[in-house]
């Protein structure tokens, strides 16, 4: 036998083993607690979904799931935080839109790059908008609303809860899509107090919000749900309010959205086991009911589909950024 013949036998009993020692790791995991990583404030609904996930983990593997919030600069703390943790399987983050589809664009420095840094494991939830009026604004359907827009030369003031959040991109890729410049933005410092405004009709008119953060003013008719962010789905909670899309925005779909991303480099049987384990705990029906209740839709998936949602969100939020010149505060 040569010397060439021998490396290659060598090499492959090197992948070989390696590949037997990375299946056993994965089989045997998790032999530890893990930590979740949110890098969001307790409360909000990311949480309670990291929450809901850190559970089910528990009860299925046996191990303590720990909920580390780590809130702070856009979600860039925490998510840089995971992007430089040890790839072994037992740092997970609760990645959404804001930090994985949108800070790339909004942020001319960031530490992380959300598709180098990373693993994404599952697209876990779609996080569906309600398009919000006043109750006194003349106008209940999305072409009412538009031909409202157009015929205030003024501009029409609408809300959101900080500039660059969903809020203020889902209006912006509304008023591209519906060709309709007569806005004027109106950022507030959180969702509290721009729900307050438009109770009172205090400045902004219309905005949109989470339905975790609107639905108790919509059902008590304080203020006016005109339309749902979603593309295709409407919500069980409200089934009387249509889509933008399905309403006269073809195409329209501004949800925040989450999943479970790990550092690059976690082997690809502990990725492979997390995201079977993640996709059996979506179809439990009282995960599945608690999603309701925050008004998410479980999605699900391959970690190469998250992947490509991510690649086809940060392009489009890109553009949307571009194009309304927002600038961060």
């Amino acid at each position: 036998m040569n010397m060439t013949s021998r490396i290659a036998r060598l090499v492959c009993c090197a992948v070989f083993l390696f590949c037997m020692a990375e299946a056993v790791f994965a089989q045997e995991y998790p032999t530890k607690p893990i930590r979740f990583v949110v890098p969001y404030p307790p409360g909000g609904s990311s949480d309670i979904m990291a929450r809901i996930l850190g559970q089910k983990f528990t009860e299925s593997w046996g191990q303590s799931v720990i909920i580390d919030n780590r809130p702070g600069a856009s979600a860039i703390i925490g998510t840089d935080l995971v992007a430089k943790a040890p790839p072994d399987g037992y740092t997970l983050l609760w990645a959404g839109s804001g930090p994985f589809a949108v800070n790339s664009s909004l942020f001319t420095k960031l530490q992380y790059d959300p598709i180098k840094d990373f693993t994404h494991v599952i697209w876990v939830v779609k996080l569906p908008m309600l398009l919000l009026a006043h109750p006194s604004l003349p106008a209940s359907s999305v072409k009412e609303l538009i031909t409202l827009m157009k015929s205030k030369r003024e501009g029409l003031p609408y809300g959101s809860i900080g500039v660059g959040s969903p809020s203020h991109l889902a209006m912006e890729l509304f008023k591209g899509m519906a060709k309709v410049d007569q806005l004027t933005h109106v950022p507030y410092s959180g969702s509290g107090t721009a729900h307050t405004a438009l109770l009172g009709g205090q400045g902004a008119l219309v905005m949109f919000d989470s339905v975790l953060s609107s639905i108790s003013h919509v059902k008590a008719g304080k203020e006016k749900a005109i339309a749902l962010s979603t593309a295709g789905q409407r919500l069980s909670a409200l089934p009387d309010v249509p889509t933008v899309a399905e309403s006269g925005l073809p195409g329209f779909d501004a949800s925040t959205w989450g999943g479970v991303a790990v550092p690059a480099g976690v082997p690809q049987g502990i990725v492979k086991k997390l995201n079977g384990e993640i996709a059996k705990i979506l179809k439990m029906p009282d995960v599945q009911a608690k999603l309701a209740a925050q008004g998410a839709l479980p999605v699900g998936g391959t970690p190469q589909e998250f992947t490509a949602f991510i690649k086809s969100e940060t392009a489009k939020w890109g553009k949307v950024i571009r194009d309304a010149n927002v600038k961060p505060e």
